[in-house]
């Protein structure tokens, strides 16, 4: 009967001790969690979120040019009578990831800068910035030149992307860009798929470049600090959930 009673306890203490801990993992587990979460979003800041045009303007003006407006949650380009309206973010920026969203028209061309440096001295964003290329691949003829190095998600004129990762004209595609002047490394990842990578500077860069047309361009690809631009190439182009983490 000692014996039996002795057991109980024992059982009794035990399934107590059980109950009290597990609670208390639980609540260390979703705090690690919560605070992740946290921490990342901060990181982030928003360029667009659809409803304000404020941290972006004309290159080489103090204003957004006309051309850009905001349809349907999205900053849409649609071209004018004159050329040359590419906007930049005020802000410049060294190292970081470019996160967004973009949407081409049919047989339409634009792109995506960094590391633009504004000057009189340069009439274009694309003197001075590297470019993502945005491209209907489908119809555009850059698309059937350069062989596959001027389709969308190459850097354009140097390195080409995969032509299947790439989602039709008239449809979204996600685009995020990390450049890191820190380790020399950029990559660009279309749709969550390949992702190309490439150095900044340095003898490699400097090969692509000298293989490339923008050989004897005085600026391009020499500034680590610089704006992100975003291109006007005559044809109607549409980008929205635009943020960016600085690294």
């Amino acid at each position: 009967m000692v014996r039996i009673t002795l057991l109980m306890c024992l059982c009794f203490l035990v399934a107590c001790n059980q109950s009290e801990k597990k609670p208390k993992v639980k609540e260390e587990t979703q705090k690690i969690e919560t605070s992740s979460v946290t921490t990342n979003d901060d990181d982030w800041t928003i360029l667009f979120d659809g409803s304000s045009l404020d941290n972006w303007r004309g290159y080489l003006s103090e204003d957004i040019y006309p051309e850009w407006t905001i349809k349907d949650d999205a900053m849409v380009f649609t071209p004018g009578k004159e050329g040359g309206r590419n906007i930049i973010s005020k802000k410049m920026y060294t190292n970081f990831i470019l996160s967004l969203e973009w949407k081409i028209s049919e047989v339409g061309n634009s792109g995506i800068f960094w590391g633009v440096y504004e000057s009189e001295k340069f009439s274009e964003a694309y003197m001075t910035g590297p470019e993502i290329q945005v491209l209907d691949n489908a119809k555009h003829p850059d698309s059937f030149v350069g062989n596959g190095i001027h389709k969308a998600g190459s850097l354009y004129d140097m390195i080409g992307y995969p032509e299947e990762d790439i989602y039709p004209a008239g449809e979204w595609n996600s685009c995020v860009i990390e450049v890191n002047h820190k380790i020399n490394n950029a990559n660009v990842t279309m749709n969550g798929k390949t992702t190309i990578s490439f150095p900044l500077y340095g003898a490699e860069w400097e090969k692509m470049v000298a293989n490339s047309k923008f050989k004897d361009w005085e600026g391009f690809g020499k500034f680590k600090t610089g704006h992100i631009g975003l291109q006007d190439h005559s044809d109607q182009v549409s980008f929205r959930d635009i943020k960016i983490k600085e690294i």
